[in-house]
């Protein structure tokens, strides 16, 4: 099993920043894809950043590249999202998900993932 536990959302106003992170404990290999997503309300769940974790190879949505950035630290079994130049549409909840793979993400489609933290949320004024 894994369990991922998110931290780090708040309220920003645009042009800001926030950093969030993902606690992660369990099996190492049922983590070998890790993500975040985002769903707001009426809106279908969107993947915006992949992390291969043994490559490093990441993956962003058009929607936050060069913005957002993803990355590890594992050392400390902690994913993070690096969020930039926020806009009041960036404003959602934000989950963290892993996978065993060993697809991690699909240009133009989507990949299951198997386990998902509680989510937290990220609310841009305008």
């Amino acid at each position: 099993q894994v369990q991922l536990v998110e931290s780090g959302g708040g309220s920003v106003q645009a042009g800001g920043s926030l950093r969030l992170s993902c606690a992660a404990s369990g099996n190492t290999y049922r983590r070998y894809c890790m993500a975040w997503f985002r769903q707001a309300p009426g809106k279908e769940r969107e993947g915006v950043a992949f992390i291969a974790t043994v490559s490093g190879n990441t993956y962003y949505a058009d929607s936050v590249k060069g913005r957002f950035t993803i990355s590890q630290d594992n050392a400390k079994n902690t994913l993070y999202l690096q969020m930039n130049s926020l806009k009041p549409e960036d404003t959602s909840m934000y989950y963290c998900a892993a996978d065993s793979g060993p697809l991690c993400w699909r240009k133009g489609g989507t990949v299951p993932y198997n386990y998902w933290g509680q989510g937290t949320q990220v609310t841009v004024s305008s």
